[in-house]
Formats: C-alpha cells, structure tokens, sequence
C-alpha cells in the first residue's frame, strides 16, 4: 500500500471509530482492516491506535499522523482541483477558529450558512479565548479582534468594533455617573481577563489626553458573556466591545458612559496564512464571512444599528 493509501484508510478508520464499522464502508472483514493497521503500524513503528473490541482511540504519535496526513490529503485534493480546472468548487477540510463569544453568536451561524451553500466542504470550527498561532496549529482563517503584527497571514478587516464602557441604570443610581476617567477609580468595575495583559488596565483618549486607569475589579472574569450578565445585573462598569453590549445601550439595559473618551479599538479582522494559490475553500469562507459581518455595519448615532 503506498502512504497516501494508508493516510486514508487511517482517517476512514478514525471516522468510523471501530474496525466492524470501518470493514463495512470498505466492503471487507473486520480482520482484514485489523492486518492493514498492523502492516501500517508495523511499517511506521509505533503504534498509532489503541484498540478493543469495540473502538479504537488514538495514540499521541496517531494524533499527529492524522492531523498532517489529514492536511495533505486537502493539499492534494486542491492540487487536483487546480490541475483539473476544478478549482472554482469549494471542497475539502476547513480549520476555522474564533473567540468564544464572538464565535459562538456570529460565526456559528455563518459557518451553518456556508456549509449548507457548499456541501463538499467539511469544518472544523474551534473556540478558545486563547491566542492561537494560525500557521502553526494549522488553522485556515481565524476570526481575530485588534492589530495582526504576524508578517506570515493576512489580515483582512471586515468590521469596526469599537470598546466602550458602560453600566445599568440601576448601578449609577446607587454610585454616580462618573464623570471623568480618574473617577473610574472610586467605582466598582466588572473586569474581563482573557490574555496576558495587565488585569483592570483600562486606557482612555479624549484626542488630546491619554490616560490609563487602573480600576477595582468588583468581578474579575475570563468570559465575556458572563461579564455582560454581571454588567447588567448592576454589579459595576464594564468595558466591553460593542458588538456585545451596542444592543443593550440601544435598548436602555445598559447606559454609555464618558462618551467624549475612547478606548483602543478591537476591529475584527479575517486573518488567513500567505499562499501563492488561495483554496476555493477559504476564498469563499473569507467572502462570505466579510459579507455576512458587513450586514451589521449600520451606524446610527455613534452606536451599530444592528450589532
């Protein structure tokens, strides 16, 4: 059997979980999907499976086997696609990662939305908080907030998104509007610690003046969602980006506050690595992903209409 014979029939087994299962797709025994995987073990030496009688699981050594035999069975099925003039039909494994809360309440339902218009494509959609090295783990787009130094990807913008800081009715009721950023300092604030900068640091710009606060975290959070919920329970201020909390400001949940001040902007960003050719797969990805954002991008008094 030659190698990209045997990625295959790994990743066909791994699909299926069991070998009875994997038999049956192949339309042979249960024992002879046993040899082939002892005849590939035995040719690479390690193990890449453990096994009973029910189903298999991977080792650390099949892990790896399967994700880069898995990226260059894409490689080669785009390689064909290109040299049999195919290459305007999007098919084939895409990475997509995004932030959880981003993530789960706009690029969910666009991928839904793009795999329902392209079904040859199959995705692997992950959502972490954590900062993700795109070429490396291997991703095809990331959905990123804020400047990409990485001189490897493109960055793509595809909306501006804008921090602001905000509070229920209720909560400055109780403690005051403040009414400069120094007065930040006396409030309870609701702070959300997602990456390793320096926790309840909150910088702010009038344009002239910059000033960076250090704010009492009343609630010290690494969720997002579970910040705005906080917030809107009248725990304290929140700095938040306004694609989450611009509904609640419309709808008088939560009240915009130092509108003369700025905070550093979280644009989003589509961010893909440099390739000479780019897949059918992520060309249409990143453009239906730009086009879908771009419907949010009514503005109406400083704040998004439909964020």
């Amino acid at each position: 059997m030659d190698a990209l014979s045997d990625i295959a029939f790994f990743a066909l087994l791994v699909r299926h979980g069991n070998l009875t299962s994997a038999a049956r797709e192949l339309d042979v025994t249960p024992p002879a999907v046993s040899r082939r995987l002892a005849l590939l073990e035995n040719r690479l030496g390690i193990r890449l499976l453990n096994r009973t009688t029910r189903r298999v699981s991977l080792t650390y050594e099949g892990e790896l086997y399967l994700e880069e035999g898995r990226r260059i069975l894409d490689d080669l099925g785009e390689l064909e696609q290109r040299v049999s003039s195919g290459h305007s039909v999007p098919r084939g494994l895409l990475r997509v990662n995004a932030s959880f809360g981003f993530g789960r309440e706009y690029v969910t339902p666009i991928v839904a939305e793009f795999l329902q218009a392209y079904p040859e494509v199959e995705v692997q959609l992950r959502l972490t908080d954590r900062p993700i090295n795109l070429v490396e783990e291997g991703f095809d787009v990331c959905v990123r907030f804020g400047h990409v130094p990485d001189a490897r990807v493109v960055a793509r913008k595809i909306a501006s998104n804008r921090r602001y800081l905000c509070a229920a009715p209720a909560y400055l009721e109780k403690y005051g509007v403040p009414a400069t950023p120094n007065e930040l300092r006396q409030h309870k604030c609701i702070v959300i610690h997602q990456t390793n900068a320096a926790v309840g640091a909150w910088r702010l710009s009038n344009g002239t003046e910059e000033e960076t606060v250090k704010v009492r975290g009343a609630v010290v959070t690494n969720d997002g969602d579970a910040a705005v919920a906080m917030a809107l329970r009248g725990l304290g201020i929140l700095e938040r980006s306004e694609w989450h909390v611009a509904p609640y400001i419309r709808s008088g949940k939560l009240q915009l506050l130092l509108p003369d001040w700025v905070l550093p902007a979280a644009d989003i960003y589509v961010v893909y690595p440099v390739r000479k050719n780019l897949s059918a797969k992520v060309r249409a990805f990143v453009n239906h992903l730009a086009d879908s954002i771009a419907a949010h991008q009514v503005v109406t008094d400083g704040v998004m209409n439909q964020w």
